[in-house]
């Protein structure tokens, strides 16, 4: 028995990768503070071609068309960006050409105040199915080969 636990022990653990079929909305809003800065950033995001390899895309323009309720200032942004999985835009948001690269494009100082969400995609209302394209991908789009920033860096 004590051999068994042991050759257990020793074994080793597969672990499986989850699937990526879960779509969510990674948003990002706020004022942006430095709108030369920002364009820069957003060049850089595209020049890094690291959402077409995440299979990230952006869902919006910036800036409202119409505002119906409340005042928006001119300086804010929302932008939603749609990822694959929760997996995908953490590795978006912890790789290394964005952490090293392109992220200290905005900041020290900050060209921008702004919050950065995820949310997950609702599921399609079955009145709507076949009325609107399923919310999935039909590619894969793996997160595991980007690099990283290191756990104590972020």
């Amino acid at each position: 028995m004590i051999a068994l636990m042991a050759q257990a022990a020793a074994a080793p653990t597969e672990t499986k990768a989850e699937a990526c079929d879960k779509p969510v909305y990674m948003v990002v809003e706020g004022r942006t503070l430095d709108r030369e800065r920002m364009l820069a950033y957003g060049k850089a995001i595209a020049e890094s071609e690291i959402y077409q390899r995440l299979g990230g895309y952006y869902v919006n323009v910036p800036r409202p068309v119409a505002v119906f309720e409340g005042e928006v200032p001119p300086d804010y942004v929302n932008l939603t960006v749609r990822f694959p999985c929760l997996a995908n835009a953490r590795a978006f948001w912890n790789s290394k050409v964005y952490r090293e690269k392109i992220l200290p494009l905005r900041q020290n100082p900050a060209a921008g105040d702004y919050t950065v969400t995820v949310y997950a995609e609702m599921p399609l209302r079955p009145d709507m199915v076949g009325r609107v394209e399923a919310g999935r991908y039909l590619a894969d789009f793996p997160s595991a080969n980007e690099p990283q920033v290191e756990e104590g860096r972020r």
